[in-house]
């Protein structure tokens, strides 16, 4: 009588723990946002260096975003993981950035300067709690408010410019009209395009390669003015987006989309 062979309990033991690895991965890659954020405010502390605390918040991100990939690519995504890349986006995204902001030279500004600090961090949490109790997926294209990674990352860019004497006091003005705003920017409805979800196996023209060596280039020459203006572009996008389809619909207004599950936080 032919039947089932048995699976070798060693090889089930094997597909066990490679199962439990994959689900440990992703959690890996949020402690490791975790660390960045977390000596990105000890470099700055200890050493003043702001430009290196804010090189970190942005490797952080990068790390943040493959934590997202690698959950969907192997199939770990779960409840307890997005609940705890959450809660290191909170402290690397929020409490980072704007500690660095306060350290940098907003605590010289005014003595209750912190509380703009404290405004942005909130945001944040805002943005983020948002984020988990929402349960319909509308269009996974867009961001529904700026996501906490690109908030973080526009905060930081002006954390590599520290202009001397009376200069100094006009850039602490606009650090902190910047956290107001971008802090206002995350808990909105504004749209913001998404790059999660794009095909990166589709054939590519080759006049796209233009612009990306275009970008490229811009990067390794001017490496901060490039962070600083690639943050002001993206950080406008979805107030500018929502202008202009205001515009074309004739002044209607349109219903605000609800933020996708999928989206990143």
């Amino acid at each position: 009588m032919n039947g089932a062979r048995p699976l070798d309990p060693a090889r089930q033991r094997m597909g066990h723990r490679m199962r439990r690895g994959a689900y440990l991965l992703p959690s890996l890659f949020t402690i490791g946002n975790m660390l960045l954020g977390f000596y990105a405010v000890v470099v700055a502390y200890r050493e003043e260096d702001f430009a290196k605390a804010a090189y970190l918040v942005f490797a952080a991100a990068f790390v943040d975003f493959l934590d997202g990939f690698i959950a969907r690519m192997v199939g770990t995504e779960s409840d307890f993981g997005k609940e705890y890349d959450s809660l290191a986006d909170v402290l690397t995204f929020g409490a980072v950035p704007a500690y660095l902001t306060y350290l940098w030279g907003l605590k010289d500004f005014h003595p209750d300067a912190w509380l703009i600090c404290f405004f942005y961090m909130v945001c944040t949490a805002t943005r983020l709690a948002r984020f988990n109790v929402q349960t319909k997926v509308v269009d996974s294209r867009w961001f529904v408010g700026l996501p906490t990674p690109a908030a973080a990352g526009a905060v930081c860019s002006l954390l590599f410019f520290s202009p001397p004497g009376e200069l100094k006091v006009w850039m602490q003005v606009l650090v902190a009209a910047s956290l107001l705003i971008i802090g206002v920017l995350m808990v909105s409805t504004f749209r913001y395009a998404s790059l999660k979800n794009r095909n990166l196996r589709k054939r590519w023209s080759f006049r796209s390669l233009v612009p990306i060596v275009a970008v490229v280039l811009l990067f390794i020459f001017l490496r901060e003015s490039a962070f600083l203006a690639l943050a002001v572009l993206y950080t406008f996008s979805g107030p500018v987006l929502y202008v202009v389809s205001r515009l074309r619909s004739g002044g209607a207004r349109p219903a605000p989309p609800e933020p996708p599950q999928e989206a990143l936080p």
